[in-house]
């Protein structure tokens, strides 16, 4: 769910070659009542028919659920021309998106981009081809990455400007980027921090030293302790910058490897799959200035492995 600061109740603004407008929700409600009260030069009758024609969307993503929840500081688009582009995929939702920016939440095994000469169809290729759909000219670009077996909340850039101006201030545009995971084993601190240098090995791996002198990029990953399963450990994780792979390195340096998690020390995989997924997102708005928020809860699925 997006948690935007807000911003000027009923501001209006055109966006895109239909006729487009986004209206600022200001108070909470099912869709079909938030609609009717911004859109008072129509009548019921109306709404409800732009509603039944995927004419109205909610921060960029179509819906025709007239009880669907909207969020005081949301956006409603409302298309005058006909009916918005549905985007579906199995592994891909969009959380939200404008004209600057789009948040998605990610499937597990599903690539960001694509790794070295693979053929698999990945998110960017996948969103890509999206928004060339309604404009050829249009373009998407990756600022950060989840691992293919990493699922959660990913932030991409729709404009060159967009991506430059997160990419090259990105501690102050984007704060805070949480995960959860289970981790194997019963952790008996209630939270700590794993500071060390990464670098890439041949293998494809990444590997671990505390010492400067073999090279690496210093990475800290902070941790705290939600739960203590039977066998297995309910964590929270964060950190700033990020390292590929850093969350799984770390927890194997902690000496509870994640869940799932073969390729660094992990011996169960009892649901077939990594058992990590990126929570939350705080991102500055590259164009507004607006501070965001972006939280997608853990798969019910990691609960069993408690």
């Amino acid at each position: 769910m997006r948690q935007p600061n807000q911003r000027r109740n009923g501001q209006r603004r055109k966006s895109g070659p239909d006729n487009i407008q986004k209206f600022t929700v200001p108070q909470a409600g099912p869709l079909l009542e938030v609609a009717g009260a911004i859109l008072k030069d129509h009548t019921p009758t109306k709404v409800k028919s732009m509603l039944r024609h995927n004419q109205l969307a909610v921060n960029g993503t179509p819906s025709t659920q007239y009880n669907r929840p909207v969020q005081a500081g949301d956006e409603l688009w409302v298309n005058y021309d006909g009916s918005f582009r549905i985007f579906s995929h199995p592994k891909i939702k969009i959380v939200y998106q404008d004209d600057d920016i789009m948040v998605i939440d990610k499937g597990y095994g599903m690539l960001s981009t694509a790794a070295g000469r693979s053929k698999d169809e990945t998110v960017f290729s996948v969103l890509r081809d999206y928004v060339k759909q309604g404009n050829e000219h249009a373009h998407i670009y990756v600022v950060h990455r989840l691992d293919r077996d990493t699922s959660g909340l990913m932030l991409l850039a729709r404009t060159a400007k967009a991506r430059d101006k997160m990419v090259n201030n990105w501690n102050k545009m984007v704060p805070e980027r949480k995960y959860e995971a289970i981790v194997e084993g019963i952790v008996h601190s209630d939270k700590g921090h794993v500071i060390n240098y990464l670098r890439n090995a041949d293998n494809y791996e990444v590997l671990s030293s505390d010492d400067p002198e073999l090279g690496g990029e210093k990475a800290t990953t902070h941790y705290y302790t939600l739960e203590r399963g039977n066998r297995n450990t309910h964590m929270l994780l964060w950190l700033h910058v990020g390292h590929k792979n850093q969350l799984r390195v770390h927890m194997k340096d902690l000496g509870h490897p994640i869940s799932g998690d073969r390729k660094y020390g992990g011996h169960s995989n009892a649901i077939h799959r990594l058992a990590l997924h990126a929570t939350h997102i705080t991102c500055v708005h590259p164009v507004t200035g607006e501070t965001m928020h972006f939280d997608s809860p853990m798969p019910a699925e990691f609960k069993k492995l408690l």
